[in-house]
């Protein structure tokens, strides 16, 4: 009799607990992983970053790397991070940039000098496209440092096909960091990534517990863990300790609604430069990018996107590099609020960014020009994406 009440007691525990191991809807953490469960396959794309630093002190949260520092391989994160066990079945891949050289004796090496390159975003891009069409990959993590990571996701979101979820993370701080931000960013990320409701809503970015839209998120502080942040449309969901929760979805075409894929992209892309806007700002200036050969130019103007004035000013050389074919978009230097299609806009040829930042105004002219010079359809493409 006690052992028959024992099994009963064992069998309906077990029966309470199975939901609360599989994957769910929204990704809760299981206690335990028994042996056997058929946990998500996450794939986890390193591509260097503050997350992969480290320094030789604890406290020591802004000046890390350098000479005898090893870099922070992706196996280790892995490692250090048995409770990633519990909630995905993790692989691990390594894009970072390799360690160059010192610049001159003495120096330290650097990693992947001058930052992030269009040779590599076209590698990545590629990986993930291969990933998205791989039956056995269910979510993908990229880790990547925070100074272009807003730029960078937003680049696949508009050239990957893939439903499947693509979560960028980084951290503020170095994985030896006092208080390091990076594990639980990285755990995080994963979780998201794992969880079925992630799924077709293109590009995620995902730290400091928030979810957020690669379109819309940006870093506004330097060192501060709670850096990144959507001004105006703000969160897409959280992963809090107990469940990964989304409230709202993109409207905006993305990954597999896009019209543009790695794929079918030119081996470069249209030169485009970014001019910014303030009291006094030559025309000069775009003057020099035309003749460089820039096919676009992005203003990041004053207000509500405007280019300064003046014979000497932005507006009179905008009309110069129009005149050669060359297409310009402005943008809201406040980084709220959107820019309008007013009458006088349409009257200067000048195409509305929306709410778009400069650097991302400039990768979506930069495809657009790869497609096509019309202005019309232009900013149609604006309007869409």
């Amino acid at each position: 009799m006690r052992l028959t009440l024992r099994s009963s007691v064992l069998s309906a525990a077990f029966a309470l607990s199975v939901p609360f191991l599989a994957p769910l809807p929204a990704q809760e953490i299981p206690k335990v992983a028994p042996p056997g469960l058929n946990l998500p396959h996450v794939v986890l794309m390193s591509m260097g970053g503050t997350i992969a630093s480290q320094a030789s002190e604890r406290l020591n949260v802004t000046n890390y790397g350098g000479p005898g520092v090893p870099r922070v391989d992706p196996e280790k994160w892995v490692a250090d991070l048995p409770d990633l066990a519990l909630v995905a079945r993790v692989t691990t891949e390594d894009f970072r940039p390799p360690v160059e050289p010192p610049a001159a004796p003495g120096q330290p090496p650097r990693e992947g000098a001058g930052g992030t390159t269009s040779e590599q975003l076209y590698k990545v891009a590629k990986r993930l496209q291969e990933l998205a069409n791989d039956a056995t990959v269910d979510g993908i993590v990229v880790t990547h440092g925070t100074n272009t990571m807003a730029e960078t996701a937003w680049f696949m979101n508009l050239v990957v096909n893939i439903k499947k979820p693509v979560v960028y993370v980084g951290s503020q701080r170095p994985w030896s960091g006092l208080s390091g931000d990076g594990p639980l960013n990285l755990l995080n990320a994963v979780r998201v990534a794992a969880t079925p409701a992630a799924a077709g809503k293109g590009v995620l970015h995902a730290m400091n517990q928030n979810i957020n839209a690669a379109r819309d998120v940006t870093k506004l502080s330097a060192y501060r863990v709670e850096t990144f942040r959507s001004i105006d449309l703000g969160v897409m969901g959280v992963a809090d300790p107990d469940i990964v929760k989304f409230y709202s979805e993109p409207t905006r075409r993305h990954t597999f609604k896009s019209e543009f894929n790695i794929s079918s992209l030119p081996e470069k892309l249209p030169d485009v430069e970014v001019a910014y806007a303030y009291t006094e700002a030559p025309g000069y200036l775009l003057d020099a990018m035309v003749e460089k050969g820039c096919k676009g130019i992005v203003v990041d103007g004053t207000g509500a996107g405007s280019p300064t004035g003046g014979p000497n000013g932005q507006t009179a050389a905008i009309k110069r590099a129009q005149a050669k074919g060359v297409v310009v978009v402005v943008t809201a230097r406040t980084r709220g609020g959107r820019v309008q299609d007013t009458p006088r806009r349409r009257e200067s040829g000048i195409i509305p960014a929306d709410n778009l930042t400069p650097e991302k105004a400039r990768m979506l002219l930069q495809l657009a020009l790869s497609k096509t010079t019309d202005p019309k359809e232009i900013k149609r493409i604006f309007d869409e994406y």
